[in-house]
């Protein structure tokens, strides 16, 4: 709850600070006299309103759309070893990250793979999958919970979304504003709006979109650092090097869509940009250097 209502205050004090700025600058003045009839105040709100709440109902629906998505088996009564060594491990993790316990699932597929979701963090779900289970050793498999768990107990999943719904916020506040300018001034509309404000709308919130991911990208390669290092005071620094050792020999692991993603092998240059996660010897090192 302090996290949101932080967010909810952050927000409002960004939206002041870009009313006094436009206010200062002039810059509604000179989209009046363009005949950009546009109440940069109530655009702002509306695009508050927009932008968040999107974010925050994927949110809430997150931990529902992830089972369903992949497939989750959530592990209610435990049909074997491995299935109550897993539910032990977690819940040895949750006492020590201080959560609640949350849901454990295992879902089908052949590349070693896991996520956390859900709305917060007593009330997650930790899921890893088959090809994880299969193919690394149980002190890999431990530091991959553990990782997972650290994201859990940083609250990652509220931040990440808090985060995409102050991107969404500004992304289509400025896109409304050049839809209504190259509706008004380039294709002279007087009444209502015409096609090229829809267009020229959409189009601006494609390529505004797309150049925001950069800043959330970079937001959850930081996020993926803490979380590693989160997991060595956990499972242990030699057991998480171990863990993403294994994922290099895999040599690439795809990521799963959207917040689901855990682990995954990223190339450089600009695409380094668009990365999710770190590179994992990127990864490696900063735990070695920090042992």
């Amino acid at each position: 709850m302090m996290r949101i209502l932080l967010f909810l205050a952050t927000n409002v004090a960004i939206m002041v600070v870009v009313s006094i700025i436009f206010n200062v600058l002039g810059i509604s003045g000179a989209l009046d006299a363009q005949g950009v009839d546009l109440n940069l105040n109530a655009l702002l709100l509306m695009s508050a309103i927009i932008g968040t709440t999107g974010s925050l109902i994927s949110l809430a629906m997150s931990k529902w759309s992830a089972k369903q998505a992949m497939g989750v088996h959530v592990i209610d009564h435990p049909q074997s070893q491995t299935e109550q060594w897993l539910l032990d491990v977690v819940e040895k993790q949750a006492r020590l990250v201080g959560i609640d316990m949350p849901e454990v699932g295992i879902f089908q597929a052949p590349e070693a793979n896991a996520f956390a979701t859900g709305m917060n963090k007593n009330s997650a779900l930790v899921a890893v999958s088959t090809g994880l289970l299969h193919s690394m050793t149980a002190d890999e498999v431990e530091a991959v919970v553990g990782h997972e768990m650290t994201h859990v107990a940083n609250g990652d999943m509220v931040t990440m979304a808090l985060m995409q719904g102050v991107v969404n916020t500004f992304v289509y506040f400025f896109a409304t504003i050049i839809g209504h300018f190259v509706d008004r001034v380039v294709f002279k509309t007087e009444r209502g709006y015409g096609p090229a404000y829809y267009i020229t709308q959409l189009i601006a919130q494609i390529v505004l979109g797309f150049l925001a991911s950069m800043l959330v990208m970079w937001f959850s390669r930081y996020r993926e650092f803490k979380a590693d290092a989160g997991d060595a005071q956990l499972a242990g620094t030699p057991k998480m090097i171990a863990a993403l050792r294994a994922l290099q020999r895999a040599h690439e692991v795809p990521e799963l869509p959207g917040q689901l993603a855990a682990f995954g092998i990223n190339g450089g240059g600009v695409g380094r940009l668009f990365m999710s996660h770190p590179p994992l010897e990127e990864r490696i090192a900063a735990l070695q250097n920090n042992r």
